[in-house]
């Protein structure tokens, strides 16, 4: 499985660590020399979450903290885009959203109407 957002599409990129020696002129010094470039790896920083969807399923998904942050999740569902808020899915079920999405109270019986 790659490590790539499922939302946004952020990706391992490569990049250099880059070795320097001396004294930086403004510290009094000839200057920074370059003494090496090594190639390494800038990970994104990405966690498996569990999401509710409106429609009231279970989804799985990988995305990178900033999705997290932001709130939001942007998924492509057919042809189109589809965006809604993001609600982690509890173990079992998470009742209080689903009464909401239903138009009920949480605690109210799957039957009762407000």
């Amino acid at each position: 499985m790659p490590r790539v957002c499922q939302v946004t599409g952020k990706k391992t990129r490569v990049g250099n660590a880059v070795a320097r020696r001396g004294l930086p002129k403004k510290k009094g010094g000839v200057g920074l020399k370059i003494t090496g470039r090594t190639k390494r790896k800038f990970k994104p920083n990405l966690q498996k979450i569990r999401i509710l969807t409106p429609e009231g399923t279970v989804m799985r998904i990988r995305v990178s903290t900033k999705v997290i942050k932001s709130g939001v999740i942007k998924l492509k569902k057919g042809d189109k885009i589809v965006s809604f808020p993001l609600v982690k899915a509890l173990r079992g079920r998470n009742r209080a959203h689903l009464a909401r999405l239903k138009g009920q109270e949480p605690g109210a019986a799957p039957g009762d109407t407000l």
